[in-house]
C-alpha cells in the first residue's frame, strides 16, 4: 500500500511539473487532461500537450466549478474530481479496445507525434487507435498485436523507432514518412516555438503581397476562406497520414473545398490579412490536429507549379473555373474559429470570388 502511494505521488509530481514547466514540454499528461476539460465544455484549444495559459485557464475554471483551491495545477484532488476522466494513469494497464480513459488520451497523442495517427484524440479506444498501435509496434519491431502494454509504451517513449520511419532531409533532421515542399520561394524568418511569451505554431515566409502561394504536397483542401481567430483568410489542406499544412493571412484564396492539390498548385496568394504585421505567409504543419515543428519535414526547394489537378466532380483543377478564383465545391466548411452562424447569414459566393468571409 505505502508503495502504491508513492508511486501515485511520483506521478502527481510529473503531472504537476508539466503543467509548470518554464519549457512548456509537449507532454501526453498534459493532453490528456486537455481531453477531459474539452469534454466538460472548459477548454476549446488544441490538444497540444503544452500547459499553456488556455489550460491552466481551463483547469482553474474546472477547481472554481468544483470549489477547489484554485491553482491551475491538475494535482491529488483536481484528478480524483475529474471521474473517470482523470484516471487511469498512463502505464497501469495494457491498453487494448474498448478501453477508455486518461490513459488512452495520452497513448493516442503519443501515437500521433510520433507520426502513427489515431484519427482523434478523445480517450476512447477503437478501431483506428487499435490500427496505429499496430502500425507503430510493426515500425519498433515489436510483436503487432494491437495492445499497448509495457513494451509498447516503452518504445513510444524512445526517440527513435525503426528505419522505416526514418528519413533524413537535406539538412539531417529526422523527417518522418512524410515531407513537405515550401509553399513559396521566400527565406522563412519566425520559426516554431515560445516567443513574446505565447507560442508560435508555424514558421513565416515574408514575402511580397501577392506573391503566388502553391500546395506543399499531395491532398484535399478541406477549408478555403476567412478564418476570424486571427488567420486572415485561410486555406488548409489535408494530406495522408494524418497531416494538415495550413497557409494564412492570405490576401486571395483561389481553392475550393474538395479541390484535390499536389505540390506547387496554387491555393492563394500572400497577403497581411488577420492578425498580421506585414505582408507574409504562416504556415503550419499539423498531425491529427496537433501543431508540429514543419522544419524537420521541409524540403529545400519549393515545389515548381502543379499540372492540371483533379477536382471532386471531375473537372481539372487546372481549368479556367478553377485555377481563377475559389469557386466552391458543393459545400463551404467553415475554418476553425469561425462563427457558423454569421457565416449562414452571409450570401454565397458568387462563381469566381473569394470564398465568403465570416
Amino acid at each position: 500500500m505505502r508503495v502504491r502511494r508513492i508511486l501515485a505521488l511520483v506521478a502527481t509530481l510529473a503531472l504537476s511539473l508539466a503543467l509548470t514547466s518554464p519549457a512548456q514540454a509537449r507532454s501526453g499528461n498534459v493532453a490528456a487532461l486537455q481531453v477531459a476539460l474539452r469534454a466538460l465544455h472548459l477548454y476549446g484549444g488544441e490538444i497540444d500537450g503544452i500547459a499553456g495559459p488556455g489550460t491552466r485557464r481551463a483547469v482553474r475554471r474546472f477547481q472554481r466549478r468544483r470549489h477547489l483551491a484554485v491553482d491551475g495545477i491538475a494535482g491529488p484532488r483536481t484528478r480524483r474530481a475529474l471521474g473517470r476522466r482523470g484516471g487511469p494513469r498512463l502505464g497501469s494497464r495494457a491498453l487494448r479496445r474498448n478501453h477508455r480513459g486518461w490513459d488512452v488520451a495520452a497513448l493516442q497523442f503519443m501515437l500521433g507525434r510520433r507520426g502513427f495517427s489515431p484519427r482523434s484524440i478523445d480517450g476512447g479506444f477503437g478501431p483506428a487507435t487499435a490500427a496505429a498501435v499496430r502500425r507503430f509496434q510493426r515500425a519498433a519491431g515489436l510483436a503487432a498485436d494491437g495492445v499497448a502494454g509495457p513494451a509498447t509504451l516503452r518504445a513510444l517513449r524512445r526517440r527513435r523507432t525503426g528505419r522505416r520511419h526514418r528519413h533524413r532531409t537535406r539538412g539531417g533532421g529526422v523527417s518522418g514518412p512524410v515531407r513537405f515542399y515550401r509553399p513559396v520561394r521566400a527565406p522563412i524568418t519566425d520559426g516554431f516555438g515560445f516567443r513574446w511569451g505565447r507560442m508560435h505554431q508555424g514558421i513565416d515566409f515574408p514575402a511580397a503581397a501577392g506573391t503566388r502561394v502553391g500546395a506543399a504536397g499531395v491532398g484535399v483542401v478541406s477549408s478555403a476562406g476567412w478564418n476570424a481567430g486571427g488567420y486572415g483568410y485561410l486555406v488548409i489542406v489535408r494530406h495522408r497520414l494524418g497531416f494538415e499544412t495550413w497557409y494564412a493571412h492570405l490576401s486571395r484564396v483561389t481553392s475550393y473545398v474538395g479541390e484535390r492539390v499536389s505540390g506547387g498548385t496554387r491555393i492563394g496568394l500572400v497577403g497581411s490579412t488577420g492578425h498580421s504585421t506585414g505582408p507574409h505567409l504562416h504556415f503550419e504543419v499539423r498531425l491529427n490536429g496537433v501543431p508540429i515543428d514543419p522544419m524537420p519535414r521541409l524540403l529545400a526547394t519549393a515545389a515548381a507549379a502543379a499540372g492540371p489537378a483533379r477536382g471532386p466532380a471531375g473537372r481539372s483543377a487546372g481549368s479556367p473555373r478553377a485555377a481563377g478564383g475559389a469557386t466552391p465545391g458543393p459545400t463551404v466548411e467553415p475554418p476553425a474559429g469561425c462563427d457558423r452562424d454569421r457565416l449562414r447569414a452571409l450570401p454565397r459566393p458568387k462563381a469566381g470570388g473569394a470564398a465568403s468571409p465570416c
